[in-house]
């Protein structure tokens, strides 16, 4: 059985592969994905089809070929902690735009379970 940071990690690769039902299936049923107050896509999204809706499929509104890149993960019992950067292409001018990122995940029974998104938002709508 994978660990719980492997299944976080399965996660981003799936996702940076655009591989979208790979990244869904290892979500709970009833995920909480919370975006930060301030971020574009701020709120909260409860299952994995209002993470598709709400997040992923509005990841355009940031900027073009937006990507999440985990740099570190730190695992402890059913918590992984993801540090890394988004980076994307300014939407009308298209110069390349990075931001740091945090992203608090819980997995139970071997599914994320909630997810908890950390970004200077400031610095992403200066940059989107």
């Amino acid at each position: 059985m994978a660990t719980n940071k492997e299944i976080v990690e399965g996660a981003y690769d799936s996702f940076a592969q655009g591989d979208v039902p790979a990244a869904l299936a290892a979500m709970d049923e009833n995920i909480e994905w919370t975006e930060a107050d301030g971020f574009p896509l701020a709120g909260t999204y409860v299952g994995p089809q209002a993470v598709l809706e709400g997040v992923f499929m509005r990841l355009g509104e940031v900027g073009d070929e937006f990507a999440a890149v985990p740099d570190q993960l730190i695992a402890e019992g059913d918590t992984v902690v993801a540090l890394g950067t988004y980076s994307w292409k300014h939407k009308s001018t298209g110069a390349p735009a990075k931001v740091k990122m945090v992203h608090v995940w819980t997995v139970t029974d071997g599914k994320l379970a909630t997810f908890q998104q950390h970004v200077d938002t400031v610095r992403v709508r200066e940059l989107s």
